[in-house]
């Protein structure tokens, strides 16, 4: 299914025939799902990177590299799982359930009767949406955890303003930025795709619906986690951690 879906969708938008309408509702439905969550979740977890990193960092006198730490942490790793958890969370969960309705009413069946295709009508628009919403809450993340990690650092630990921001730009790279975003697109791609699957599985009436949600959710971020971690391997084999 997914491949099919992935085929339509690349085919439609080479030919203009995408129905880029439905994309839009439901990238928009993604991030008013998601956006406060993001927020939410994104400063605690600076502020914890902060206290942990700052901690260790006085310890052995090397205050000045807090921003380098935190910021390569933050986009390589914090940023990419988090999106993935938002997305596996609330955006596969809405997926899931909304299919997994219009499954169990038949309609479904009832597009196949009329001659429209789910896949082209359904699938892959949620498909290119999540895909195109992942990054962006990435980089939202990113955005949040640096900004509430430097505010610790800078007012809680002494941690000079300029250094942090000094040792954050001589470690953090464009190509950091770059493997979180490619993180992202894969982590909603294949949430959106494990949801659709789910959701077009429903049966059962509305218990099947909530056991296809559940599944979605746990299948779509346990997938995430292990595709991170081949992911992960192949950017220490390929992009090693530059020092300076």
């Amino acid at each position: 299914m997914t491949t099919r879906s992935s085929a339509i969708a690349v085919a439609e938008i080479v030919t203009g025939r995408f129905p880029l309408r439905e994309s839009l509702v439901q990238g928009w439905f993604f991030v008013s799902v998601s956006l406060w969550p993001a927020i939410l979740i994104s400063i605690p977890m600076g502020v914890v990177i902060a206290v942990q990193i700052g901690s260790v960092a006085s310890n052995v006198g090397t205050n000045s590299m807090a921003g380098a730490v935190g910021g390569m942490g933050v986009m390589q790793q914090i940023a990419p799982l988090a999106t993935a958890l938002l997305v596996g969370g609330a955006g596969g969960s809405a997926i899931a359930s909304d299919l997994g309705a219009r499954t169990i009413r038949d309609e479904i069946d009832a597009l196949r009767t009329m001659g429209i295709d789910p896949h082209q009508r359904l699938v892959a628009p949620r498909l290119v949406a999540m895909s195109v919403v992942a990054p962006a809450l990435s980089v939202l993340v990113i955005l949040m955890s640096i900004l509430s990690s430097f505010a610790v650092a800078a007012l809680g630990q002494g941690v000079a303003p300029g250094s942090y921001r000094l040792s954050f730009g001589s470690f953090a790279s464009i190509t950091d930025l770059l493997i979180c975003l490619g993180k992202a697109v894969v982590f909603g791609f294949v949430v959106a795709a494990i949801a659709c699957h789910r959701g077009l599985e429903a049966k059962g009436g509305p218990k099947g619906v909530a056991d296809s949600v559940n599944a979605a959710v746990v299948l779509g971020i346990l997938a995430c986690v292990v595709i991170n971690l081949a992911l992960t391997q192949l950017t220490m084999m390929f992009v090693p951690i530059r020092f300076l």
